[in-house]
């Protein structure tokens, strides 16, 4: 996953033609330390259909302001530049509820496909 700490190459990187799923989380956070283990086999799994990228919200607390990050982790997706879909809440996300939500930001995106 790639780690972003630049709202700059944030905005590249969202702006591309696929599907790019941001995720927010913090070092802090007993939330995102409960996905780390399994993640990387989720990004594996939907490898070549999502780019995923990781930021840490205390590295960008303004970009997290602008876009309503409130709990975390909190994920959002992006082609484009424009959200499509996010899954954010204040409760700890299951491997099971963030893959429901990658393919509904799958669905999302092909349904708005040219």
């Amino acid at each position: 996953m790639l780690k972003i700490s630049d709202e700059q190459v944030f905005q590249e990187q969202i702006s591309q033609p696929g599907l790019t799923v941001a995720v927010f989380k913090a070092t802090w956070c007993k939330d995102c330390h409960f996905i780390n283990p399994f993640m990387p086999a989720v990004e594996e799994a939907y490898a070549g259909r999502i780019t995923f990228v990781e930021l840490d919200r205390d590295e960008v607390p303004d970009l997290c302001e602008q876009l309503n990050i409130l709990g975390i982790p909190s994920f959002i997706a992006f082609r484009e530049g424009k959200e499509l879909v996010r899954f954010v809440s204040k409760l700890r996300k299951t491997r099971d509820e963030i893959e429901q939500f990658l393919d509904r930001a799958l669905e999302v995106s092909s349904a708005l496909a040219p």
